[in-house]
């Protein structure tokens, strides 16, 4: 015991530290099972499916996002409400937006795992009910389908963290925005315009081929902070093409070519707003992930706003753990009745989520040194964790770092306070 009561926290006395059953989990392109000791898991093998023909007779809607990273790690992204109006079957799914891109360019962000929680809005926003998240998968489609009876759901969309990261290795080179012709005047180089026709693209979230006031808004916000008011846009309309009171695409250009001129050239004012859409200096989307989410549904036409951009927590950590415990296999810490430890898998990634029923806080000691062709959201083998008292909290997300290669996830949970 230390000085003020509390347990010693040095690992390196092994009577303070009591490991829980093992996890043993070897993944081979997707099947996946658990051992430890004499106790066997056999877990469900996902199957693959597709669009099927029925699915594109029903009435659909469609809404583009994007993940985006953070400098402290934290990833953001846009949240929806989805209105349906009568019972009815319903088809969602979430995959990564594929870009035109320039041949023989990588897009990274294509790996990148979605998923799409649904929750159910009961008199209140602050009241959401988890109804379902998107388990079904074939390659980079993430989907779920069922009935769903009418009012209001969020659409929260989530990534793991485990491939949408910062990069080790970051770019030196830094590619050219701008350059003026012999008479002195300024353009864009073809490179940019082919990005900024990109990040047309992602924040046209209704993929009409015009940009409203509030698509250009979730623009402004993520690269300057504030948003455009109705005067401001109505200086826009008159200055820069139009089209049914939308941005068009050349207008867009324009305006990016117009900032440009405004600093003489100078692109530093460009880049701040490609970084803060995840362009590095090679105008390479690293640090981004859009996505697109289709809705089918069969009695009724769903509708879907985008209302929100913020920190993919809060109701997103309720959800997940809601959905582990529910779904996933239960285990407590051997000794201690009170810890248990969730762990959810599919053959695309694993969540173990730990729920701490306690009257005090613990910290919880995880090491994956033994696990293969593993990575996790936190970028560590070994860290550890603080869950509060009567609480849950997500432990770690888990993902093969070759799909291709069979992958091993091996996970000591040890009490350290």
């Amino acid at each position: 015991m230390g000085a003020n009561g509390n347990r010693n926290s040095k690992l390196t006395e092994p009577n303070l530290i009591k490991p829980c059953p093992v996890n043993l989990w070897h993944c081979p392109r997707g099947s996946i099972s658990t051992s430890k000791n004499s106790s066997i898991f056999e877990f469900p093998k996902w199957h693959k499916w597709c669009l099927l023909p029925v699915y594109q007779d029903w009435q659909y809607m469609q809404s583009k996002g994007c993940f985006f990273l953070e400098e402290d790690g934290e990833i953001i992204s846009h949240q929806y409400r989805m209105q349906i109006a009568q019972r009815s079957m319903v088809y969602l799914t979430i995959k990564p937006l594929n870009l035109s891109q320039v041949e023989g360019k990588p897009s990274p962000w294509l790996s990148v795992d979605t998923a799409l929680y649904i929750l159910k809005e009961n008199e209140s926003q602050a009241n959401l009910q988890l109804v379902c998240f998107t388990e079904l998968r074939n390659r980079e489609v993430f989907g779920w389908t069922g009935e769903l009876g009418p009012g209001i759901y969020w659409l929260i969309p989530s990534t793991t963290g485990c491939r949408l990261r910062k990069k080790i290795n970051p770019v030196t080179d830094e590619a050219q925005l701008v350059y003026r012709d012999q008479t002195g005047k300024l353009f864009l180089t073809q490179e940019f315009k082919s990005t900024l026709s990109d990040i047309f693209e992602i924040i046209d979230l209704d993929g009409n081929g015009l940009l409203s006031l509030e698509e250009y808004n979730f623009f402004e916000l993520r690269t300057s902070g504030e948003k455009c008011d109705e005067d401001a846009w109505a200086v826009c309309r008159d200055n820069f093409d139009t089209k049914r009171n939308e941005l068009t695409r050349q207008g867009f250009m324009d305006l990016n070519l117009m900032e440009a001129n405004d600093r003489e050239g100078d692109p530093c004012d460009l880049w701040v707003t490609l970084h803060s859409m995840g362009y590095n200096k090679a105008l390479e989307l690293t640090e981004a992930c859009p996505f697109v989410i289709d809705i089918y549904a069969e009695k009724c036409k769903p509708k879907i706003k985008a209302v929100h951009m913020e920190a993919c927590s809060g109701q997103l950590e309720k959800a997940i753990c809601k959905s582990v415990l529910s779904k996933g296999d239960a285990k407590v810490m051997d000794g201690y009745e009170n810890i248990i430890v969730h762990t959810y898998s599919c053959d695309t990634w694993i969540t173990s989520v730990i729920e701490n029923k306690s009257d005090e806080k613990v910290i919880i000691h995880i090491n994956n040194e033994l696990s293969k062709n593993c990575v996790n959201n936190r970028g560590l083998n070994i860290f550890a964790v603080e869950v509060g008292p009567k609480s849950t909290m997500v432990c770690q997300h888990v993902m093969p770092l070759n799909e291709r290669q069979e992958w091993i996830y091996y996970c000591i949970y040890s009490l350290i306070s």
